[in-house]
């Protein structure tokens, strides 16, 4: 076959500088699984990436594999993605693949029970295997590792993608010397220390399985790095890659907010668990939007004006301060059942991603206004947005935010249309409104002396500069709690976690907040940049539907709400609103003029083929979720958001 020549050169390199392992990160517990070891596993794989071609989506793979002895052997490609929480890894993209032993090629065979894995017959004398595939990276749609990863001016590498293992032992018992190489002139960042860098061919020191999944590398033309915390001990960097020269000004106001957002991070939980870290910002309208946390490291990627467009700043500025936060909540303590020894035989249980993930969203948001990538205000626009989404979950009628974590593998890669219904993944938005709840009952025991912070330096703060995962469950988290305030807080979890029915169970933390959820026809700022930047009408709390604004198709429909009885749902399409052409403006105009009026708005639907004429008999107007002060309580809200001193 034909063997790329800057691939060889590489895997070169990599056989030349693989050494002992390093010290072994996110070690974890250790239990009772079959079929696995402990041990280190002999010798040292190497992985060479060649990402000359990703302008094309095209990884090449070629990866060495010692084996001890001749006979059976089983392969794995990762199928269980840390921070997917689901078993995600993108199969379908592998392509091509050819192992060989002393150049001759090795027959291999898929198993039928578990397409993750393939099956060979090491030959006598073989000592090390070659291994060659390619990754056809994604070219649209999807959910996280799933989506967009390359541009003709960038990459983004997820190291899972680009392997194999073979079977038998704890990822953290595999050690690795990775290598990639880049296009002339790319620059690159990653939580990976260099070994050696000649032109585009760069060669990572050797580090665990476990631990090469948990950095990834992102690259590009356009590249700048910034140093958020100079002169410390331990480094932590924004590295930013993006399409073009102009998406990587950063104004000083901005740098400023990231350097607080660190030091905001360190007095919420106490310490760090990392010797380095760095966030990997991208900033593309041609990839993947989403964050992923790993534990020096964050994959974050934004639209292309993130820096340099208010709107896009204000929408985005939770997701840097959410993965950072996942770094002590996620990846240095861990739910119990979300440890796994691999990526493959024993499956994840989300039972506890209501902590995982709703407590770091509720400490992303609060750590977004400590640092002042929101100011107060914004972030009580963010919540007043948040809250009136999950009071407009009728779903919870049938389905508990329990369930919504329990059934997270499946519901991340649900279609968008009815969600209010189905319901989604809530243990984000209404796990954070349960933290809140939690946080503001604390500071009411105690009389503002606790909050959820001092909770947060006991939980988190344990082992400082300790990389090893300690893992937690349900108990440690009620545990924790009482230590800080007494109550009955194993009780007063499950009444929200267990809930069925059609209030929503956390308000009272808002109301304790010193804050309620009210309506005004006008939108503030954070729904004015929610509508212009993802191009929605959002009707849901009044006539009950979210609207495409470019084409009048219906996102979604409030279940047994005015539109929902109407008869509209979500795929269909409006031509015309009251006899006129649609358009956004025509739309908001009909549903403002119908609360004056005792006429139904008339709407002109299409339905795949089908075109009819739907009336909504709704009269309220619009509506935008605003939060308002009750008088004469205080205000928790300020207090919680206000920078730590």
């Amino acid at each position: 076959m034909n063997v790329h020549p800057l691939a060889l050169g590489l895997a070169a390199v990599l056989l030349a500088i693989a050494g002992p392992a390093l010290a072994q990160s996110d070690a974890g517990p250790s239990g009772n699984f079959p079929g696995l070891s402990a041990a280190p596993y002999p010798g040292t794989l190497t992985l060479a990436v060649d990402l000359t071609d990703a302008p094309r989506k095209i990884f090449r793979v070629q990866e060495t594999i010692p084996v001890a002895q001749p006979g059976p052997m089983t392969l794995y490609y990762p199928k269980w993605i840390p921070g997917e929480h689901s078993p995600s890894g993108p199969l379908g993209n592998m392509v091509g693949l050819m192992i060989r032993g002393n150049g001759q090629r090795i027959a291999w065979r898929r198993d039928l029970r578990d397409m993750y894995a393939v099956h060979l017959e090491v030959p006598a004398g073989v000592s090390t295997l070659d291994v060659r595939f390619q990754f056809l990276s994604p070219t649209g749609g999807g959910e996280f590792g799933q989506s967009v990863s390359a541009t003709p001016r960038l990459v983004d590498l997820e190291w899972n993608q680009v392997l194999v293992y073979p079977a038998g032992h704890y990822a953290r018992s595999y050690t690795v010397a990775p290598g990639v190489t880049l296009p002339a002139g790319w620059k690159y960042g990653t939580a990976l220390d260099t070994a050696s860098a000649s032109g585009g061919t760069i060669a990572f020191k050797p580090v665990p399985l476990n631990q090469l999944v948990d950095s990834p590398l992102i690259a590009g033309e356009y590249f700048k790095s910034v140093d958020l915390d100079p002169g410390a001990r331990v480094p932590v960097h924004l590295d930013i890659v993006a399409d073009g020269a102009k998406n990587l000004a950063l104004g000083d106001q901005q740098l400023g907010n990231f350097r607080a957002l660190v030091q905001q991070a360190y007095k919420t939980f106490g310490t760090h668990h990392y010797n380095h870290y760095t966030f990997l910002l991208t900033l593309s309208d041609n990839t993947g939007h989403f964050g992923l946390e790993h534990h020096q490291s964050s994959d974050d990627r934004l639209g292309a004006d993130y820096l340099t467009d208010a709107q896009s700043r204000l929408l985005g500025a939770d997701l840097l301060p959410h993965e950072y936060t996942h770094s002590w909540n996620g990846k240095f303590r861990r739910p119990r059942d979300l440890w796994t020894p691999d990526f493959n035989t024993v499956p994840e249980q989300d039972d506890l991603l209501w902590v995982y993930e709703g407590l770091t969203q509720y400490y992303g948001d609060v750590l977004a206004a400590r640092s002042g990538l929101w100011n107060p205000k914004q972030y009580r626009e963010m919540l007043a947005g948040t809250l009136a989404n999950m009071v407009a979950r009728p779903g919870r009628q049938w389905r508990p935010l329990q369930d919504t974590a329990d059934e997270a593998s499946i519901l991340y890669y649900v279609p968008g249309g009815w969600a209010n219904w189905r319901r989604q993944v809530d243990f984000y938005p209404e796990g954070e409104l349960l933290w809140l709840d939690v946080d503001t009952r604390i500071r009411e025991l105690s009389h503002g002396r606790k909050s959820l912070d001092d909770f947060a330096r006991a939980f988190f703060g344990i082992h400082p500069d300790s990389d090893v995962t300690v893992t937690y469950t349900f108990d440690d988290i009620v545990k924790a709690l009482n230590d800080v305030a007494p109550y009955d807080w194993a009780a007063f979890l499950r009444q929200r976690l267990d809930y069925v029915g059609d209030q929503l169970p956390e308000m009272d933390g808002v109301t304790r907040s010193g804050w309620k959820l009210a309506y005004s026809d006008t939108p503030d700022s954070y729904q004015k940049a929610i509508e212009a930047q993802r191009h929605v009408i959002n009707l849901m709390y009044g006539a009950g539907m979210a609207v495409s604004a470019k084409t009048g198709k219906l996102d979604d429909v409030l279940w047994d709400g005015p539109a929902f009885k109407a008869g509209l749902a979500p795929g269909m399409q409006i031509l015309a609103v009251d006899g006129r052409q649609f358009s956004a403006q025509v739309l908001r105009d009909a549903v403002s003029d119908a609360a004056r009026s005792q006429q139904p708005i008339d709407l002109l639907v299409k339905n795949l083929e089908y075109v009819s004429t739907v009336r909504i008999d709704y009269h309220g107007g619009l509506r935008y979720p605003v939060l308002e002060r009750i008088k004469g309580t205080p205000d928790r809200l300020d207090a919680i958001v206000r920078a730590l001193r």
